[in-house]
């Protein structure tokens, strides 16, 4: 088996119920880091205290070109706060979370505490097994309409981390949204600096690599493989991935997007808190998911993903819905590659 796949069987045996706090949350993290991140960049650094666990934003990880305002960055990181949190519910354990809790160290997003034994609720559960089973899957999915039941639970699991889940199904709203995407990606793709970022996160041999995309998750095929991060730097190929993401999105069954009251790093860790909520249930429904998350990338492009649903203030992500074909996960860095053990502006190296 691949290495860097293994965090994916991380077995809830191995808790230790009777070790000391650290060692807890130590184990804790085996969930927090199969979060989904933008290019699977993983951008998280954690401390483990005495009782309580630090999650700082690994600012090197950043995207600059696709991400400048490392709004998604944040947003990733939210993700892996939840799993955190999902984690330590399933464990039997009372938590509490104090955001951006130093003013003078602004990459500092969280620190969750473990403070006594709590009851494991029957959605604590269902949460805690969606995580290792979860997968954003690019392929195209089926027809099959979405039970309103389903999206209505979707948009209740945002709304309790405190965002908010616009939901389309219509067929003028899923092709408006296709339009923007489409539109996006060409936007993005002409962008020479854009296609050299994104070609540095393409694995061509994921087997060696523990993060990045594999680009078999990108659509290519036999020799193309080889030279995708090649292909991507030097070819434009706007149009291309316009035409494909434009018919994945329109006949997907439902587009969802996920956004906040405000847009600052407050909000972006909320909303990342909020996405991976969705995310977990909709894997628990037997959903499959993508992101599509260009319009909000483009600046210019992005007050239109409100307006087609309808809203004023903060579109943060775009998502698919819909049943798809089993996929594989992506490749994640070890825990231990993860800790920090002394400033996080010391760190070493990625």
């Amino acid at each position: 088996m691949n290495p860097h796949l293994t965090p994916w069987t991380v077995q809830p045996e191995a808790f230790p119920s009777d070790g000391f706090i650290s060692d807890r949350l130590e184990f804790l993290l085996n969930y927090a880091i199969l979060a989904p991140s933008a290019h699977n960049t993983q951008p998280w650094l954690f401390r483990i205290n005495v009782s309580d666990v630090e999650i700082f934003a690994d600012t090197r990880r950043a995207l600059s070109v696709a991400d400048p305002r490392r709004r998604e960055l944040v947003i990733a990181c939210g993700c892996a706060l939840y799993n955190l949190r999902v984690a330590a519910h399933y464990f039997g354990q009372h938590d509490a979370v104090d955001v951006f809790p130093d003013p003078h160290q602004p990459n500092l997003l969280a620190r969750l505490t473990l403070r006594g034994s709590a009851e494991t609720a029957s959605e604590d559960i269902v949460l805690f097994q969606a995580i290792t089973e979860r997968r954003t899957n690019r392929e195209a999915f089926r027809p099959d309409p979405i039970a309103e039941e389903i999206l209505v639970e979707l948009a209740e699991a945002s709304a309790a981390e405190g965002a908010w889940l616009a939901i389309v199904t219509d067929d003028q709203s899923r092709q408006a949204v296709a339009e923007l995407v489409a539109k996006a990606d060409r936007i993005q793709w002409a962008s020479h600096d854009f296609r050299k970022e994104l070609a540095a996160w393409i694995r061509t041999d994921a087997e060696h690599q523990a993060d990045g995309i594999p680009t078999r998750e990108l659509g290519f095929r036999d020799w193309m493989s080889f030279a995708g991060p090649a292909l991507i730097r030097t070819f434009n190929r706007g149009d291309n991935q316009a035409a494909r993401d434009a018919e994945i999105a329109s006949h997907s069954p439902a587009i969802a997007v996920l956004g906040t009251y405000e847009d600052d790093p407050s909000s972006w860790l909320c909303a990342g808190q909020a996405l991976e909520s969705v995310l977990l249930h909709a894997q628990s429904e037997g959903l499959s998911v993508s992101h599509l998350n260009q319009p909000i990338e483009v600046a210019d492009l992005r007050p239109d993903v409100g307006r087609i649903v309808d809203r004023s203030d903060f579109p943060q992500i775009i998502l698919r819905l819909g049943y798809g074909p089993s996929v594989g996960p992506t490749p994640r860095r070890s825990v231990h590659s993860r800790l920090l053990m002394q400033d996080p502006s010391k760190a070493p190296p990625h």
